[in-house]
């Protein structure tokens, strides 16, 4: 009877610990995931953020405020906006200018076409003359997204950046 009563018990202990280590595999895997997700949305949104580095846009946002934008190209393969077609007067756009050698945000006040070619007038809120050269849609790498008439802003978070990048 005792040697059942044994072969039962460790049995049921058998069976316990690969409850366990079922259960431990599964919370693991759990995390593993939980973790994959929060670095796929942290590399998503630190494509969709860009740090204001200059006051040239006060009072729309101001040094240090962090901008969502949109993407013209993504390095994951999409296009999230056409440069050519979906830009208006009024928005806001980063470019790569010929006169800075880091990208601007500033504002587009004017559309133009010159022998067939568009360019966009552009100018800081903050500047009194607009910006020296005509910019075309392949300078344009991404636009502030608005939500009804209002930016889409992080306010003085990107002071951090500034600060390591030594700005």
């Amino acid at each position: 009877m005792s040697k059942k009563r044994n072969n039962r018990k460790n049995k049921k202990k058998n069976q316990k610990e690969l409850e366990d280590t079922s259960k431990s595999k599964y919370h693991l895997t759990k995390e593993i995931l939980s973790y994959v997700l929060i670095i796929v949305i942290a590399v998503i949104l630190s494509a969709h953020l860009n740090v204001v580095v200059s006051g040239s846009m006060e009072p729309s946002f101001y040094r240090g405020d962090i901008v969502a934008i949109e993407n013209v190209h993504t390095y994951y393969g999409m296009q999230e906006f056409d440069p050519y077609n979906d830009i208006k007067i009024n928005d806001v756009v980063v470019y790569d200018a010929q006169w800075y050698p880091e990208p601007v945000i500033h504002r587009v006040i004017d559309i133009n076409e010159i022998n067939g070619s568009k360019y966009y007038t552009i100018k800081g809120d903050n500047n009194e003359v607009e910006d020296p050269y005509l910019v075309s849609p392949e300078q344009i790498r991404a636009k502030v997204i608005t939500i009804g008439d209002n930016l889409l802003i992080i306010p003085k978070i990107g002071y951090i950046t500034l600060w390591f990048r030594g700005l």
